[in-house]
């Protein structure tokens, strides 16, 4: 008996399964239709198929209680009829579908962390991404709290998770994780992808506001005029694949090894005037013009929020005039006696002095917020923000603050910064108790 191994081969071609597989899938399906076949007088079989000729030798086996083989000898396989021949067909098929999805879940574990690509698939209230020959699963929590995804829409997602299952391979994918910016970018920058240009750190609230920081191994190459490209071409690339309707903002900003420079860049568009850091705590204290103020907290503290993700430190925003009226206070109440150096109280009277520089700095602080809410109501009403905002490094003084006060009042709590290297992992929780090393 012989079988065509052209056709083998067909399948190999179709499924994408490696011949020898193949071969093997045919073997057992025959093995098994000749157990199920009258003529069959042997408690076990197996099929060998020339890998060349086609050729399909079948030897049957008598087995002992144990289990052992205790005779073999060659049968010639005959006419099984259709039953039999059915049962053959389904036993390869099964087969080639476990070998199937051996290949996908070998195709993709280990690609954490890869861009897909693909179409929107919704199955009820289940959305997949096809890709071909298997499929993504895109969960609720992946998915961009603002954007619609349409039935047949192409799409691109970032692989977090490759599980193994009785089905083969279940891959898990989504649009909210930061690495799927970072991909993008390695897609529509090519000094990324040839190691010119290293996104150091990444912070984001999908569908929202992304910051990135951005440095180049090349002094002759600048990082973020590179990132965002001619006119902006490249960024707003990645901005239209992160949003259809380009509502996700993105901040490109210049990377830095010194911790408050670094703050002060991760603040962009805000300008800074003096950073102080408190390293005992992980805090920086930012000092900004007063009209600035607004801008470096930005939106219900999106902007401070995501710098402070960026670059691992908490981050306490003050105006100019707050943080003078507060340091006049102080040198009032040291003068006084009712402090020592480090802005330590000595008395009762000195804690409540505390309080009271507090308490004055803070009213100051409202006033500025305020008075720069109604310079933005007079504005004119169609004037937009700047989509992709270039960050170039702002001037700014640093310093490390002598302990003359605890950093109050507007501390923003972070979360720790967001590797970008590892999409598999948690994300952390809400809180800063303690200082994370800045950078990706």
């Amino acid at each position: 008996m012989k079988i065509d191994i052209d056709a083998l081969r067909q399948i190999e071609r179709e499924k994408s399964i490696d011949f020898l597989t193949v071969v093997e899938a045919f073997e057992t399906a025959m093995a098994s239709a000749y157990k199920r076949s009258n003529q069959a007088n042997a408690d076990e079989a197996r099929v060998i198929v020339d890998r060349t000729t086609g050729e399909v030798t079948l030897y049957a086996q008598e087995l002992d209680d144990e289990g052992n083989i205790v005779s073999e000898w060659q049968e010639e396989p005959k006419d099984f009829g259709r039953i039999v021949a059915q049962t053959a067909k389904q036993v390869l098929l099964q087969r080639l579908r476990e070998a199937e999805r051996e290949a996908t879940y070998g195709e993709y574990v280990g690609r954490e962390g890869d861009i897909i690509a693909g179409q929107i698939s919704q199955q009820g209230n289940v959305t997949l991404i096809e890709l071909g020959r298997t499929e993504a699963l895109l969960p609720f929590s992946e998915q961009i709290p603002n954007e619609r995804l349409d039935h047949g829409a192409h799409t691109r997602a970032v692989v977090i998770e490759v599980r193994k299952q009785l089905r083969g391979a279940q891959i898990v994918a989504s649009r909210t994780h930061p690495a799927l910016v970072v991909g993008l970018f390695a897609l529509e920058v090519p000094e990324i992808e040839e190691g010119i240009v290293e996104i150091r750190g990444i912070a984001r609230e999908a569908g929202h506001r992304t910051k990135v920081a951005v440095m180049s191994n090349d002094a002759d190459v600048d990082p973020v005029g590179a990132c965002v490209g001619p006119g902006g071409q490249r960024a707003r690339g990645v901005q239209k694949e992160l949003h259809s309707e380009e509502m996700e903002r993105i901040d490109i900003v210049r990377w830095a090894d010194e911790p408050e420079q670094l703050v002060g860049n991760a603040l962009s568009p805000a300008k800074v005037t003096n950073v102080y850091l408190y390293p005992d705590d992980g805090t920086a204290m930012v000092v900004v013009p007063d009209y600035q103020l607004s801008l470096a907290i930005g939106r219900e503290g999106q902007n401070a929020r995501l710098a402070a993700r960026l670059t691992g430190w908490r981050i306490d925003i003050k105006s100019e005039t707050q943080f003078a009226e507060e340091q006049r206070a102080f040198q009032d109440a040291f003068d006084a006696g009712l402090i020592d150096e480090y802005g330590n109280p000595l008395s009762d009277e000195g804690a409540k002095a505390i309080q009271a520089a507090y308490e004055s700095a803070e009213a100051v602080r409202k006033s500025a917020l305020e008075d720069e809410d109604d310079d933005l109501a007079a504005a004119e009403p169609d004037a937009a923000p700047t989509d992709l905002p270039v960050a170039s490094a702002p001037t700014l003084t640093a310093t490390v603050a002598p302990d003359v006060a605890e950093a109050v009042a507007a501390s923003v709590e972070t979360t720790p910064v967001v590797p970008v290297e590892e999409p598999g992992s948690e994300p952390a929780g809400d809180g800063a108790a303690e200082k994370d090393e800045p950078g990706a």
